[in-house]
């Protein structure tokens, strides 16, 4: 079912899955990148308590990201004007592997759709400047992938 089409339930599920999976992000950057994101899925739920409604768009998003790793990267640094990926703080990174891997890879979930939750990750786990900044790279991805 398209993000479009979900209930106010069901789109306030996704967003706040997609703060969990920021957070699972930023915990396996944290710690070196060791291990792999569903291991850190696993640590985070052994922890913490994840909505059961929540979780299959967690465990979707973290598999996708985890399995088209190097995709999601390149994408971003094709759509990165004079920034280097690993140069942005792990959180604004976090961000934007999120926002793209559900522009690439998450068919029900349309891209505006996708950079405006992105937006709102910046907003409330970000710099100050960090919500134009995601605003700006997931855009451009957006248009690069759509001109191909």
């Amino acid at each position: 079912m398209s993000e479009a089409r979900l209930d106010a339930l069901e789109r306030l599920d996704r967003s706040r899955a997609r703060a969990w999976i920021l957070q699972i992000h930023y915990r396996w950057e944290s710690e070196g990148a060791r291990g792999t994101l569903a291991e850190a899925l696993r640590a985070t739920m052994a922890t913490r308590r994840v909505s059961p409604r929540r979780l299959p768009y967690v465990r979707l998003v973290i598999g996708l990201l985890e399995q088209h790793l190097g995709q999601v990267d390149d994408a971003l640094r094709s759509a990165l004007d004079n920034w280097r990926l690993e140069r942005l703080s792990a959180m604004d990174r976090g961000v934007l592997r999120v926002g793209a891997t559900e522009i690439l890879f998450v068919e029900d979930v349309p891209p505006k759709v996708a950079i405006q939750e992105a937006i709102r990750l910046a907003e409330a786990y970000g710099g100050d400047e960090s919500p134009r900044f995601v605003n700006g790279v997931l855009d451009a991805l957006y248009k690069g992938t759509a001109a191909r």
